[in-house]
């Protein structure tokens, strides 16, 4: 049961990426906001936000990123998923910081949504 809402409260929050709004050719598209995770020497998990994923990895290997990834550097990049805004990334970010370690994962590996 108490599985259920947290996967129903993720869905709320907008954990699962949103469409992409449609180009309406007058302007560039902007550049996609990534949530991502992080592994840690330590074991630990790391979530974040950027519009610019491997410079934002490369910054958190040289230990200018997140003031936690310089106490406890990252060892890998476990993946990412795409949002149209950053209000979206930063609400996903929000949610998935919510959510216990074992379900950080699980929606990491989770298909991402089929568009269309």
């Amino acid at each position: 049961m108490q599985a259920a809402l947290r996967r129903s409260r993720a869905r709320a929050a907008g954990l699962s990426a949103p469409a992409a709004k449609p180009d309406n050719g007058c302007m560039q598209t902007a550049k996609p906001w990534h949530l991502y995770l992080l592994l840690c020497r330590n074991g630990s998990y790391y979530a974040g936000i950027t519009n610019d994923l491997e410079a934002r990895f490369q910054a958190h290997l040289r230990g200018t990123g997140a003031r936690y990834t310089r106490a406890n550097p990252p060892v890998q990049l476990l993946g990412s998923r795409p949002y149209p805004d950053r209000a979206a990334a930063s609400r996903a970010e929000w949610a998935i910081k919510q959510l216990p370690r074992a379900r950080k994962l699980a929606w990491l590996l989770e298909q991402a949504p089929a568009s269309g």
